[in-house]
């Protein structure tokens, strides 16, 4: 279990997202869930930066939607990530997928919900 966070953040493991939903819905009620969610967050933003910059040409659409909408399902419970892993994000993204519309929805979702008052960024 604590080496499936790193290996989700290389791209090709979509199929270790499953595992990873699965332990999710083991720890459903557990203290530690909120902490795995952190770990699978900052994983998918990984994965998402690692995508971003191996494919340059848009070719897995439907792979990057899913974890785009993964990473926001995830933004909308944990509602904090670590600045780098946030930073490389924005970063990478916009410079390789700035037409990209789900990518930009995805953003500006996360920039509403990081950027309130509240937030640690």
């Amino acid at each position: 279990m604590d080496q499936l966070p790193a290996a989700l953040e290389r791209p090709g493991n979509e199929e270790s997202w499953a595992v990873a939903d699965a332990i999710s819905r083991v720890l459903k009620n557990s203290e530690e869930l909120h902490s795995w969610r952190r770990h699978l967050l900052s994983a998918c933003m990984k994965g998402l930066v690692a995508m971003y910059s191996s494919s340059k040409d848009e070719r897995k659409q439907e792979v990057e939607r899913s974890m785009l909408l993964r990473l926001e399902e995830l933004l909308c419970v944990v509602e904090e990530v670590d600045p780098d892993d946030w930073c490389s994000l924005v970063k990478t993204g916009l410079k390789y997928r700035y037409r990209d519309e789900t990518f930009l929805k995805v953003l500006n979702i996360a920039i509403q919900l990081l950027y309130k008052k509240e937030s640690s960024l």
